[in-house]
């Protein structure tokens, strides 16, 4: 009596004792976490692609940017004096420039 009681409490279902079972969750258990290319890091390749598109997107915005601001500044010799006076203090040979520097503001 008292082994049945045993064999009733610890009994196993049907399909848990099939192997076709056993194998196929093995399998899946064997991919999901011990494979090479596990969930994880399948995970990790995910956030890395989406953080590479959004650099390119930056970099395409950036490029055009640029492109634009070229375009503005030698389409007119106007605005290319005026960068090359502002940017790297070029002068006529007539005149002279002075340059006053300002003091960095103290950290409060």
């Amino acid at each position: 009596m008292e082994e049945t009681k045993q064999q009733s409490k610890f009994r196993i279902p049907a399909w848990a004792r099939n192997k076709y079972i056993i194998s196929c969750i093995l399998f899946g258990a064997w991919l999901l976490f011990l494979d090479r290319n596990n969930i994880l890091y399948q995970f990790q390749l995910y956030r890395e692609v989406n953080q590479l598109e959004n650099q390119k997107d930056f970099y395409l915005k950036e490029i055009e940017q640029d492109r634009q601001n070229h375009q503005d500044l030698f389409s007119s010799p106007v605005k290319l004096e005026k960068f090359a006076r502002e940017q790297y203090m070029m002068k006529k040979d007539d005149e002279d420039v002075f340059i006053i520097p300002t003091p960095p503001n103290p950290k409060r």
